[in-house]
């Protein structure tokens, strides 16, 4: 028990340190577990534990984050993305992995081993890519969102890679495999070939000293009904059984339950996989998207993400914990060369490809650099390719170490990105007006929304200083006579330049929501005489604006939505004057409404977790009933027909 607190303690304290250090610098989570990994490695040898051992077990977070992702994937929204999804994931995926076969093979690799190595180095980080795509703000550009193409692609390729990945098995390795001595995996740099191989969930079945499985016993035709029989159930089951179950389980009204519950669903389906041979990972993956439409979804993502996290970084860290430094130190130019021309190889395809799907601009450098990394799959691959005898583990040391360089250099990819990419292209295409011209009211962005607002302020006197970075647009209301500057209205020395010490109104009319409440923040912050009309793109979004200090806050869509109610109760026969003074009081409750359940939420703290935010949402809709149906005092008096309905139909639908 106490060696077993110890591991325990030594994981998480070397994570808890590393990980906020590493995040801070911006290195992104990944790296702070393998950084944490690498400083435990000398104290995890010098105890002699077996770190492999370990590794097995923080596997099934990679089970489950393929749970997850399958949860994300709504059949509705893939096909929606189709294109890009198939066409540039798709063609990176491919041409990616038969690049580094033929490289490999041209290097003396056998093309089973070749196929094996460049399924591995196919793949992208989609943790480091798209943490720091959120957090530069870049993930709703061009290249933001052909890279998450391609990593969801990447994501859901590793399903058939973990299928395909055994049938590349080599009968020499697995007699190698078998006959490596236990006593060698106890050092942490080579325990690839333990015993724990063929009870690691992969459902390879026949490299452990069990024997083989009930499944091997059978004829070729009954695996195969049998295969076909558990999918079957994972669909069926995840489709017409999880609702009545959680229904069931939440009659309990304890929250442990529902996670007990939902853990059981998972290692259930990763059990049945492993029991007729197949990935863990292809049942959870396929239970996912059957449930990505279910009303538990959102439960099901916050009851399984805390394990699924945890378990990831205990496998990050074992894999930092076991690189062989010696290895790479014996090897240095070798490996270190090996890295860099596998960047250069995967960013000349991904800038290949972002030229035919005219990603263009620095949005083609953002795509080509943020994926031109190996991927933290990589690191599962290359355990399974070995635990399947398809890669030797003498390569697959090798090939660690070229994937944990690869995420390692990949912020400085970024840095470059920033310093050097982006810098060309905003000088070459604009560089911002200078803004010679001040007003009442500063505007920032004049699209859609923001345009109509300029055109009723001035229509009524007012003078405005309009500020927007779509250079095209402002060039076509030019030649209208407006006069309009461009620039990025979040800038300090630009809301400077526009008189924002005079002004009296900030109109912030941006698309990006991020990007709006954190101009709202900062003025409200630093200017707190100005008043601050802001769009919101979303509810939520405007208890964020409330946290921000914003006390004027617009729905882009409310009011269009409120005029179109109108309209459909007009078309069911309702008396146009009845229907307006009908969605005059929705209006009005619901201003009331967002300030009161603002009071309760929480930006930090997800919605279905937040119950006080539950039960005043709760409230509120209640109210809202009995106010507009007129149920209570408040608007009793505001009822009264004043017509005669319809006959009919409709006039049993009022």
């Amino acid at each position: 028990m106490s060696g077993l607190l110890l591991v325990s303690f030594l994981f998480l304290l070397a994570g808890v340190i590393a990980v906020p250090i590493a995040s801070h610098l911006g290195l992104g989570s990944v790296l702070g577990y393998l950084i944490a990994g690498i400083a435990l490695s000398p104290v995890l040898s010098a105890l002699h534990i077996d770190v492999v051992s370990i590794q097995h077990i923080a596997e099934f977070g990679v089970v489950m984050m393929l749970f997850l992702v399958g949860l994300e994937l709504e059949p509705k929204a893939l096909w929606q993305m189709k294109h890009k999804l198939l066409g540039l994931g798709g063609l990176q995926v491919g041409l990616t992995a038969a690049a580094v076969t033929g490289i490999a093979m041209l290097l003396g690799q056998p093309w089973s081993i070749a196929v094996g190595i460049g399924l591995v180095l196919c793949l992208s980080s989609t943790a480091i890519v798209l943490q720091t795509l959120n957090e530069k703000g870049l993930m709703k550009s061009d290249g933001g969102q052909a890279s998450f193409s391609v990593l969801l692609f990447q994501d859901i390729a590793v399903i058939p890679m973990l299928a395909l990945i055994p049938l590349l098995a080599m009968p020499e390795l697995m007699d190698t495999v078998s006959g490596i001595d236990h006593g060698s995996a106890q050092g942490a740099s080579d325990g690839h070939g333990d015993e724990g191989h063929g009870d690691s969930g992969h459902g390879d079945n026949g490299h452990g000293d069990n024997g083989p499985g009930f499944i091997e016993t059978l004829p070729g035709w009954q695996r195969a009904m049998l295969t076909i029989v558990a999918i079957a159930a994972v669909v069926a089951g995840g489709q017409y059984l999880t609702r009545p179950l959680f229904r069931f389980i939440a009659l309990a009204h304890l929250r442990e339950i529902f996670t007990a519950a939902a853990l059981l669903f998972v290692i259930g389906i990763a059990l049945l996989m492993t029991v007729v041979g197949l990935s863990p990972a292809l049942g959870t993956f396929l239970a996912g998207v059957v449930l990505a439409t279910s009303e538990y979804r959102h439960e099901l993502e916050s009851d399984i993400e805390p394990f699924k996290g945890l378990l990831l970084g205990l496998f990050f860290m074992t894999v930092g914990a076991t690189i062989n430094f010696a290895l790479l130190w014996d090897n240095l130019f070798q490996i270190v060369g090996m890295t860099l021309g596998l960047i250069l190889l995967k960013a000349a395809i991904l800038y290949v490809l972002a030229v035919v799907f005219r990603v263009g601009g620095a949005n083609r450098f953002l795509f080509s650099l943020g994926l031109a990394q190996a991927g933290e799959f990589g690191f599962v691959l290359l355990s399974f390719t070995v635990a399947n005898s398809v890669i030797p583990s003498s390569v697959s040391e090798r090939l660690l170490l070229v994937v944990a360089l690869s995420m390692l250099l990949t912020p400085l990819l970024f840095i470059f990105y920033d310093k050097f990419i982006v810098p060309k292209f905003v000088s070459d295409e604009k560089e911002a007006d200078e803004i010679d011209e001040t007003g009442a009211v500063i505007i920032a962005g004049h699209g859609r929304f923001g345009g109509v607002v300029n055109r009723l302020l001035r229509s009524y006197g007012y003078k405005t200083v309009v500020v927007d970075l779509d250079s095209v647009q402002l060039e076509t209301l030019r030649k209208f006579g407006l006069k309009l500057f461009f620039g990025d209205a979040t800038r300090p020395d630009l809301l400077h330049a526009a008189g924002i010490d005079s002004a009296e109104m900030l109109v912030i009319a941006m698309d990006e929501e991020h990007q709006i409440t954190e101009l709202a923040r900062y003025v409200t912050t630093n200017y707190p005489h100005i008043h601050i009309v802001a769009r919101a793109v979303n509810r939520n979004h405007v208890y964020r604006l409330f946290g921000a200090g914003a006390k004027d806050i617009i729905r882009d869509t409310f009011d269009s939505a409120t005029r179109a109610g109108r309209s459909a109760l007009e078309g069911l026969g309702v008396h146009p004057h009845e229907a307006q003074r009908k969605v005059d009081d929705f209006v009005e409750f619901d201003k009331y409404a967002l300030r009161s359940v603002a009071e309760v939420y929480d930006p930090d703290v997800p919605w279905e977790e937040n119950q006080a935010y539950i039960d005043r949402v709760n409230e509120m809709m209640t109210l809202q009933d009995e106010l507009l149906k007129g149920n209570t005092s408040a608007f009793g008096g505001k009822q009264k027909r004043g017509w005669i309905p319809p006959a009919g139909d409709v006039a049993n639908k009022l």
